[in-house]
């Protein structure tokens, strides 16, 4: 099968473009007209360059520092000197495909011909990629504000022949030795490319762009669970019609009533909340799983609004601006990350609150006095068996961190540069707190699904002539088959529950789904 190829132009980049080039491996190409608006704006440049008078980013200093006007024979100097100087990260090394992600977006700000660098280094980042050689970027070291300055400093070392990246087979090297076997000339820095490299939101644009994927992908998975403990609560299904829904019209809460309505579809176990012991309706856990999920999903649809418009910006300062007559340097605020950074929160709550609703669900189906009939703890012989009683402990523990995964990062600010920086976003923060609260969701989730399907198969295996709806029979089957096993005798839970969670991770679980209702929203 031939590589995929992702093409950067002027006109920036999309979601899809981001995910093939940062989880794929797909190639990058510079587009139509990308070389030459490089090439004009780069005249503008060279033209403010030779003009005695001093110009932001071109021949003066940087930040608290922009009060000095740089000779033109230091200006290489200063280019160098810029981003050893902010190559200042510290702390374990950031995930591959976020620098990946980080160098692409770079990458479409250059190519927007906004930035005045030389086609040249253009090349050079496509080439690394197309290598797959990835800077070495440390955790810590941006504010969100003037761009994602360390992590992206890190990233032009790289191009500069110098710092350290991993290879294509993920071993750490210099810089210089990387480049050289793949025939890749280090770039010599001219006037505002060191700070055209380093001024932009990339890594935190990249984290929510990858995060969007991720969460479109759980709120689907929590849908499905959500379903499979309604059943196995012997719910009643009336509360996920069309017409509640369409009362109180927010689409995403409309896409979780349907995705469970579908999965529930012909299921014998549903409505019989009547039976040993009536209930006028089921807890808000139950009943209320599409409103908190389709709020999720709303805000969700926002984030990916933000980002669409940031993958269509050009973000640096200063920008080059080419006119008729020439053009001209304008500095500006657009590197500022609280457009980013606020939707980074925003999605860190969001996650937060489905999975506690996800765990309140859970704890149901163990507690013997609201599970309705269920054994305590889901265990064989309770007593001599704890069930699944410790797995709901260590899913609280999940949502309790959650939790303070939802404070704000982007409320937050620490004045820089000598109070030239004086306000920041954080957004690289709220970013790196997003990823860990993705992660801890999926497996909230997969805990749920280990109790909803243990309890669905210990309803069966009790001989009710009921059954359980076929979607969730193919949910089951596919469970059983990741290596989660289901009812008995205690065993090492940990690899189960780490089955478990692979599986969700991967998308099986809502797979399995659709093999019965078709594509779910």
């Amino acid at each position: 099968m031939d590589m995929q190829t992702v093409v950067i132009g002027p006109e920036g980049a999309t979601a899809e473009d981001v995910l093939a080039v940062a989880r794929g491996g797909a190639r990058v190409e510079l587009g139509a007209g990308a070389e030459e608006g490089m090439a004009a704006a780069r005249a503008v440049v060279d033209a403010l360059a030779a003009r005695p008078e001093p110009v932001y980013g071109v021949s003066t200093g940087f930040g608290a520092l922009a009060v000095r006007h740089i000779s033109p024979e230091l200006r290489a100097q200063l280019q160098r000197s810029l981003v050893r100087s902010h190559a200042a990260g510290m702390g374990p090394r950031v995930e591959d495909e976020v620098v990946r992600a980080l160098m692409l977006l770079r990458l479409k700000t250059l190519a927007s011909g906004r930035t005045g660098v030389r086609p040249v280094v253009a090349r050079t980042m496509a080439a690394l990629l197309n290598a797959r050689i990835t800077p070495v970027v440390h955790e810590y070291g941006s504010l969100g504000c003037s761009g994602d300055l360390a992590p992206l400093a890190h990233c032009a070392q790289v191009l500069m022949g110098e710092g350290e990246a991993a290879g294509p087979d993920g071993a750490v090297r210099p810089a210089a030795e990387l480049l050289a076997e793949h025939g890749i000339e280090p770039v010599e820095l001219r006037e505002k490319e060191g700070l055209a490299l380093i001024n932009g939101t990339d890594g935190m644009l990249g984290m929510l762009v990858m995060a969007c994927a991720d969460l479109a992908a759980l709120f689907t998975a929590a849908d499905v669970t959500a379903a499979l403990t309604l059943e196995a609560l012997l719910g009643t299904e009336k509360v996920l019609a069309p017409e509640l829904h369409a009362i109180r019209p927010h689409p995403g809460q409309a896409a979780s009533a349907a995705n469970m309505r579908k999965v529930l579809a012909g299921s014998g176990l549903t409505g019989h909340h009547q039976d040993d012991a009536p209930r006028v309706q089921d807890a808000y856990s139950v009943r209320c799983a599409p409103q908190v999920a389709g709020a999720g999903r709303d805000t969700l649809d926002h984030a990916r609004l933000v980002a669409a418009r940031e993958l269509a910006a050009a973000v640096d300062n200063p920008v080059v601006i080419v006119e008729d007559d020439g053009g001209r340097v304008e500095s500006n605020g657009n590197f500022h990350g609280a457009p980013v950074g606020y939707v980074l929160d925003f999605l860190a709550i969001a996650a937060a609150d489905l999975a506690s609703i996800a765990e309140r669900r859970t704890d149901r189906l163990l507690d013997k006095n609201r599970s309705h009939g269920l054994p305590p703890f889901l265990a064989d012989d309770p007593g001599v068996d704890s069930g699944l009683m410790i797995a709901q402990y260590t899913q609280a523990a999940l949502v309790s961190e959650l939790k303070r995964l939802a404070v704000p990062a982007s409320v937050d600010s620490i004045p820089s540069s000598a109070m030239q920086e004086d306000h920041v976003s954080m957004g690289w923060s709220a970013a790196r707190k997003l990823r860990t609260a993705v992660d801890a969701l999926a497996r909230v989730v997969a805990v749920e699904m280990v109790a909803a399907t243990r309890a669905l198969e210990i309803r069966t295996f009790a001989g009710t002539a009921a059954r359980p709806a076929p979607a969730t029979a193919a949910v089951l089957a596919a469970v059983r088959e990741a290596g989660v096993p289901g009812p008995g005798r205690d065993r090492f839970l940990a690899p189960d529950l780490e089955a478990a969670y692979a599986f969700v991770r991967s998308g099986g679980l809502v797979r399995a789904a659709e093999t019965v209702t078709g594509a779910l929203a």
